[in-house]
């Protein structure tokens, strides 16, 4: 099952609405990637809001996934990351290191606005 992957504006949304395999997370990265660079968007947002649990592979997909972005032109930025599944994470000396993170969707979508706010406009 492959995970939607919407356009707002400049920018593109996606919501893991359940805990993606390892694969789904892979193929998110591609696709993802794909349409940074056919669309031209300036902006990704990751919502991982309905997310129980973020393990190692997970986060560092993620981590992953903003790098590659960041390279094709865009900034993204991880949100909705639940209290107690950031507190694991950092038990486990999980990160999202050098990522943007932000509480929820609407926090997101300013947090790139501020970063690229001409740019995320068109």
């Amino acid at each position: 099952m492959s995970i939607p992957i919407l356009k707002h504006g400049a920018t593109l949304i996606v919501s893991l609405q359940a805990e993606p395999t390892d694969a789904e997370f892979v193929e998110l990265q591609t696709d993802l990637t794909r349409r940074v660079t056919e669309t031209h968007a300036k902006g990704v947002i990751i919502d991982v809001t309905a997310l129980d649990v973020l393990d190692s592979f997970a986060t560092r997909t993620l981590r992953e996934i903003a790098q590659t972005v960041t390279l094709c032109g865009a900034r993204a930025a991880i949100v909705g990351v639940q209290p107690e599944v950031a507190f694991a994470m950092a038990q486990l000396g999980l990160s999202l290191e050098g990522t943007l993170t932000a509480l929820d969707l609407e926090d997101g979508l300013a947090l790139l606005h501020a970063t690229f706010p001409a740019a995320l406009v068109r």
